[in-house]
């Protein structure tokens, strides 16, 4: 199960941003130490209590998050009434934008205006901004992420908190999606805030059951959120 973390503070700082058409986006953090907002949380609750509800064979057995602080908060609330420890892993982390950090796509584009002709030029897969990560190295630590839960999971039910570049990702690694293929995706499906994607193991595969799904929010009467397509940004907080 990939849980994406519920609304944060640069979500709707990112939000506020494009509507005002700012550069940049009010944020005074760094990305590790974004927290949720109070619809984060109502989200995690919601997904708690949801989680409390399925059958004890439902249930996960193993938690592992991303240790930056939206997804781990995410987690901690999700799972607190389940007696589950919440490891953390770093492989899961957001992809790094590195000095397009906290810049809308109008942000990036007026200030690198060379690095959004390189962009366009490489994809938006494979495109690495200076001290960032490109797509292609996110799927890099979660194949060895995988590789590890394998030896060291297997039979368990093991749920993930992460990111939304991170969930798109393990699709193209688990499905073999290809490059043109997980961009459309991405850019026709942004994945809600506290949404539930789940594969089951058939055989030596990882199959695909549910996307995105936001059915333990609904039921809750909590606000579903998402962003839209990130564009040239990939601001993905």
């Amino acid at each position: 199960m990939l849980v994406r973390h519920g609304e944060s503070m640069g979500n709707r700082a990112d939000a506020a941003a494009r509507d005002a058409g700012a550069e940049v986006l009010d944020l005074s953090v760094r990305d590790a130490d974004v927290e949720l907002s109070g619809t984060g949380r109502d989200q995690a609750a919601a997904l708690g209590r949801w989680l409390r509800e399925r059958d004890a064979g439902d249930r996960p057995t193993v938690v592992v998050s991303s240790p930056y602080r939206r997804a781990a908060e995410t987690a901690a609330i999700a799972v607190e009434a389940l007696g589950l420890d919440v490891e953390h892993d770093e492989r899961l982390r957001e992809r790094d934008l590195g000095v397009f950090d906290g810049l809308t796509g109008l942000g990036i584009r007026s200030r690198f205006p060379e690095e959004a002709e390189r962009r366009e030029k490489l994809g938006k897969f494979y495109y690495q901004p200076p001290s960032g990560e490109s797509w292609a190295d996110v799927a890099q630590r979660v194949r060895a992420l995988l590789t590890d839960l394998r030896h060291g999971y297997d039979g368990e039910r093991v749920w993930l908190f992460s990111h939304q570049a991170v969930i798109m990702t393990f699709r193209y690694v688990l499905e073999a999606v290809e490059e043109a293929d997980l961009l459309d995706l991405d850019r026709r499906t942004p994945i809600p805030n506290a949404s539930v994607t789940t594969y089951r193991r058939a055989g030596a595969h990882l199959d695909l059951v549910t996307f995105a799904d936001t059915t333990a929010v609904d039921r809750k009467d909590v606000d579903v959120t998402h962003e839209e397509s990130q564009g040239t940004a990939d601001d993905e907080s």
